[in-house]
């Protein structure tokens, strides 16, 4: 199949948006059996940066938890991350929110509804 027969976009990974970040992680890693996942250096991830939580097991979705600075938002506090094609998925009618920049490493796009999700190139 051609990259033009593909999807313009794959699953990655979910992504839940917390006040209390590091206490959600705690919660989700109890309720669900997952783990903190480990940094890629075997160190120490600051304490102001997302929580990778994985399955134990290794069947279940690398899932994100994402310290937000606003409770209040009107945003869904889950989304998608894919790795995938922003221009594709903006011809197939997503919006773009924010580009990739030199703070974030993936894009951020909108659903024609206006449900946020981030893609990785």
């Amino acid at each position: 199949m051609a990259d033009n027969d593909k999807a313009p976009a794959r699953f990655k990974d979910l992504a839940l948006d917390a006040a209390d970040h590091q206490a959600l992680a705690d919660w989700w890693c109890e309720a669900i059996g997952y783990e903190r996942g480990p940094t890629d250096d075997g160190g120490t991830r600051p304490l102001d940066e997302p929580v990778p939580i994985v399955d134990r097991d290794g069947d279940g979705p690398l899932i994100w938890i994402n310290p937000v600075p606003d409770k209040g938002r009107a945003k869904s506090h889950m989304h998608f991350d894919v790795w995938g094609d922003p221009d594709r998925l903006v011809a197939l009618g997503a919006t773009v929110v924010r580009e990739r920049d030199e703070e974030i490493e993936w894009h951020v796009l909108a659903d024609p509804e206006g449900n946020e999700f981030c893609v990785f190139v």
